[in-house]
């Protein structure tokens, strides 16, 4: 990291196995070193995804992050390659790296569709939280003291977003965050449910403000906020509905950032009290929107590799576009995202 490094906020949405673009934009940026991270918030995956960076931070520094983040997607494939949740023959020869083709998958969500989790799953088990707690030191978590961490779950209960600091942050927490009720039981701490934070904020964003010592939040998107055209099948209309769902609350909090903003600009708010958030947004629509909703539970270790990669490339494409402008100025236009013609790049 440069003497000179730039302090950001990193804001990282949840996805599955997606999530692999988000290692490799988070990848890319502690190599580089010109940004420095102040605080982190993650949901779901984003929310595993910011664990791993805080622990191995806590150990190595920024290559100890790297090395930790390739450790949990290392190991997250592992866990899986004798599942029937499998690429068929045919999708591994055309590339296509979705599961819509694999019966079990049908199966699956044709059984999620008619029995909850309590009655599919009644000993609770679940790979997925024995890995976090394989992977992640969570003592090294709460000992981070390079950066403010923030993981989001929704509270079953009130429908209100849960925000965990990292000072108390457990294995229990990041699941909680991760929980699809059609999956998983709900997450139970200190007798409240919870499920994936990505109803209610993914990524949550009010957890920065006045916390971290800089406005400049970088949204790290892996759920295409737009798609044209009206899904007709089945497939189409489940990933459309998640990718509505999962993008919602984001949305309104940009919304709310644009709100203020326009206050200040109107001289309506006092600059000396309220300050525009500089928001940017790194994302890569071109390749990830084409892959389906199922494609998010492959974690097949040359996809995650691919995501990673594409992560990498498209985080240093943004960043020498843009590091000039990173605490002067917003990078992406939010008050164009709800006038209709999408998100644009400004200038």
């Amino acid at each position: 990291m440069t003497t000179n490094s730039k302090p950001v906020n990193l804001a990282l949405q949840g996805g599955g196995a997606h999530g692999a673009f988000t290692w490799g934009v988070l990848d890319y940026l502690l190599e580089d070193g010109r940004l420095r991270i102040a605080g982190v918030s993650g949901t779901s995956a984003g929310a595993m995804n910011a664990v791993a960076l805080a622990d191995g931070h806590t150990r190595g520094g920024p290559d100890g992050a790297r090395e930790a983040l390739e450790n949990f997607w290392a190991a997250m494939s592992r866990s899986a390659r004798n599942t029937p949740l499998q690429r068929t023959p045919m999708d591994r020869i055309t590339g296509n790296w979705g599961l819509e083709n694999n019966p079990f998958y049908h199966f699956m969500n044709a059984l999620t569709g008619v029995a909850s989790p309590y009655q599919l799953n009644p000993m609770d088990i679940n790979p997925l939280r024995d890995l976090v707690e394989e992977s992640i030191d969570f003592e090294m978590v709460r000992k981070c003291s390079a950066f403010q961490l923030f993981v989001s779950a929704t509270n079953v209960e009130t429908g209100r977003v849960k925000i965990f600091p990292r000072e108390h942050l457990t294995a229990d927490m990041v699941m909680a965050s991760a929980c699809l009720p059609q999956l998983y039981r709900a997450v139970e701490i200190d007798g409240v449910p919870y499920w994936d934070g990505g109803y209610m904020g993914n990524p949550a964003l009010f957890p920065f403000y006045g916390k971290t010592g800089t406005d400049d939040i970088i949204v790290v998107q892996i759920n295409p906020i737009e798609r044209k055209g009206t899904p007709r099948t089945a497939q189409e209309i489940e990933n459309r509905l998640n990718e509505i769902a999962f993008n919602g609350s984001l949305l309104k909090e940009l919304r709310a950032i644009d709100f203020v903003d326009r206050l200040i600009e109107q001289g309506k708010l006092s600059p000396g009290h309220y300050r525009p958030v500089k928001v940017h947004l790194i994302e890569n629509e071109d390749v990830l929107k084409p892959m389906g909703v199922s494609s998010k539970m492959n974690v097949e270790w040359a996809f995650l590799t691919r995501l990673r990669d594409i992560g990498r490339e498209t985080a240093a494409t943004w960043l020498s576009q843009h590091y000039d402008r990173i605490g002067v100025e917003s990078t992406v236009d939010v008050r164009a995202m709800f006038q209709g013609i999408g998100a644009q790049h400004q200038g």
